[in-house]
């Protein structure tokens, strides 16, 4: 009996992955919510959930890629110019004939312009810092929503306190009409 949940939980699971395909699949094609859920046949507001799943699911890739994948392609493509630049010299220096050697030197001089735009392409490290920065943020946030939640609210008490305690201390200066807030 335990067996037979497990395969029906399997075969459900296995319908919403298709489903989540064809969704995207029709995304890409440029219909909307309400177009994709005539096409399937499947109420709106799964077609909605699904959506924002797959939403999700993109800016853990997208992260994942910045923080995992990225940065060892972006090594991999330097070794790969910095080798080719070290045979490419090999080849220059060799002095075989002046057309090979002015094509050598073209190909360094290639070289030298893609590691430089890799290194200091200012859009795509500019969008990936703005990525991470705006990640950490969303995360920090969060955090701080989640640890006002489970504070109780002292607002109500604090003002109270804060009224009997300039009572005791004696009376306010009733010339003196400055925010004593601080």
């Amino acid at each position: 009996m335990n067996q037979m949940g497990t395969e029906m939980n399997q075969q459900n699971n296995n319908k919403i992955e298709w489903r989540r395909s064809k969704v995207r699949e029709l995304l890409v094609k440029g219909f909307n919510h309400y177009e994709i859920a005539n096409i399937l046949h499947i109420p709106r507001p799964a077609i909605t959930k699904d959506i924002q799943y797959l939403r999700q699911q993109d800016r853990e890739n997208l992260q994942t890629h910045f923080q995992e994948r990225l940065p060892q392609k972006y090594e991999n493509y330097m070794a790969g110019i910095n080798r080719v630049s070290q045979l490419t010299w090999k080849s220059a220096e060799k002095r075989i004939d002046d057309k090979t050697k002015l094509q050598a030197l073209a190909q360094l001089n290639e070289g030298y312009k893609l590691k430089m735009d890799l290194t200091t392409n200012g859009v795509v490290i500019t969008d990936a810092i703005k990525f991470v920065q705006t990640s950490k943020k969303e995360l920090m946030s969060k955090k701080e929503d989640d640890k006002e939640s489970e504070e109780p609210d002292y607002g109500e008490d604090k003002d109270q306190l804060e009224e009997k305690q300039e009572e005791e201390t004696g009376e306010l200066n009733k010339q003196d009409t400055t925010n004593q807030v601080f």
